[in-house]
């Protein structure tokens, strides 16, 4: 560069540029000098200024998300009426997605009669992927005001409805499938004066197992959905009184069901039943036989070749804890964490409803167990955790900055004094 000219702006540092470079003097090498009058004070200043300036960034981008967010799915919720059918589907899959992922029940409240009419519109004149998306997205939507007093009315509206396509035969199984289970779930949270009927339809429909030889996988799915379905009405109601309850040669029958997915169910079906059972007196029916043990036991080691490897594996593992239970009385012990709590399910019931809860809500079920009123109510979770109090045992990024800062000096000064204090030894 020529005398005489210097490059523009470079006469002086700015202050913040000799904050930094103090900032940079604490980040040195253990092997490098160190400055003793850089002002560890200035640094903390200059760290806050950083951390205010980065809180002010996130909540700008914060408000950004949600607000980009709340556009997605105003978007979503009036695409539930648009003329194609396929756009329809669509928009109640990306509803349904945004449900399980986020816990919103305020936004949904004012926004309630819409998804609902969309969901009765789409039942009754949809097609079959229309409306098993609509029944998925009944479900969700109870679950998000299941804690809110407008919760049975969603639920009261919809459930006559919901009963009336699982109930017809004319309507492909797929969606009959999705109903039978927003109707246990429906039925669950809200309405209970609805529970003997619903419990009579999904009685009507898994009993046609006991009588049946082959049927495909398809009606295999649907039967064996009701079967759980009435699995989870069965845990609200006292064995006492029903008049629907299937004897054990009936249990029998099912277990003998070429379908996993059916064998499954009744496996659910005997823990929950045999569970309300020992918890009464004088219901020594429910208390299987010789024969019946046997039965569970050949399931919990099957390794009949024709069935596949994964199949077996699953029913294998399944028997067995149902087998430990029937024989033992020993009840289930599943811990499950999710973030900084941990759910423990020590009952057969517990275990159900969390099943049913998982089958609808899928990957948001942590989410839905940490923020959800419901969710937290129906697995005896208790409260929410306070935010505060997760945090409070962590040091913020500020505190760590100034206890590394002032541990780096003092090793710094004691390395200094070790060193001048060196002698020099000449051979």
């Amino acid at each position: 560069m020529p005398r005489g000219k210097r490059r523009p702006n470079q006469h002086h540092k700015s202050t913040t540029e000799a904050l930094a470079g103090k900032g940079r003097d604490l980040d040195m090498s253990d092997d490098e000098s160190y400055n003793d009058n850089a002002s560890v004070i200035s640094n903390i200043s200059y760290s806050t200024s950083n951390e205010e300036r980065s809180g002010v960034a996130t909540d700008e981008t914060d408000d950004a998300q949600n607000d980009a967010f709340e556009e997605k799915l105003s978007d979503a919720i009036d695409g539930l009426s648009q003329k194609s059918a396929q756009g329809r589907t669509l928009s109640f899959e990306a509803v349904c997605n945004i449900f399980c992922k986020k816990y919103i029940p305020d936004y949904i409240l004012n926004r309630r009669m819409t998804i609902t009419d969309s969901i009765e519109r789409a039942l009754k004149k949809g097609g079959d992927n229309e409306k098993a998306a609509a029944a998925n997205l009944a479900s969700l939507l109870c679950i998000q005001l299941g804690a809110m007093e407008m919760a049975e009315n969603s639920c009261q509206e919809l459930l006559p409805v919901l009963m009336f396509v699982a109930n017809d035969e004319s309507v492909p199984l797929l969606a009959r499938e999705k109903c039978c289970l927003a109707i246990a779930l429906l039925t669950f949270i809200s309405c209970n004066e609805e529970i003997d009927a619903a419990m009579q339809l999904m009685r009507n429909l898994w009993s046609r197992l006991l009588h049946s030889t082959t049927i495909s996988p398809s009606i295999a799915a649907l039967y064996s959905a009701a079967l759980s379905s009435w699995s989870l009405l069965l845990s609200t109601v006292s064995i006492r009184n029903s008049t629907i309850i299937p004897t054990l040669a009936e249990l029998s029958i099912l277990l003998d069901s070429t379908h996993l997915e059916v064998r499954m169910a009744t496996g659910e079906l005997i823990t929950v039943l045999l569970e309300m059972a020992r918890e009464c007196e004088d219901m020594d029916e429910y208390e299987p036989d010789e024969e019946f043990i046997n039965k569970l036991r050949e399931l919990a080691t099957d390794s009949q070749k024709y069935r596949a490897k994964k199949d077996r594996k699953t029913q294998r593992s399944n028997f067995r804890q149902i087998l430990h239970y029937v024989e033992l009385d020993e009840p289930p012990n599943i811990q499950i964490r999710f973030g900084q709590e941990i759910l423990t399910m020590n009952s057969w019931i517990i275990k159900k409803q969390y099943d049913v809860l998982c089958q609808a809500l899928g990957s948001g079920m942590n989410m839905h167990m940490t923020e959800n009123d419901l969710v937290r109510d129906i697995l005896n979770l208790g409260p929410k955790l306070c935010q505060t109090k997760l945090l409070s045992n962590k040091q913020s990024k500020l505190e760590r900055q100034q206890i590394n800062a002032a541990n780096f000096k003092v090793r710094t000064k004691t390395r200094g004094k070790v060193r001048d204090k060196r002698i020099a030894f000449i051979d």
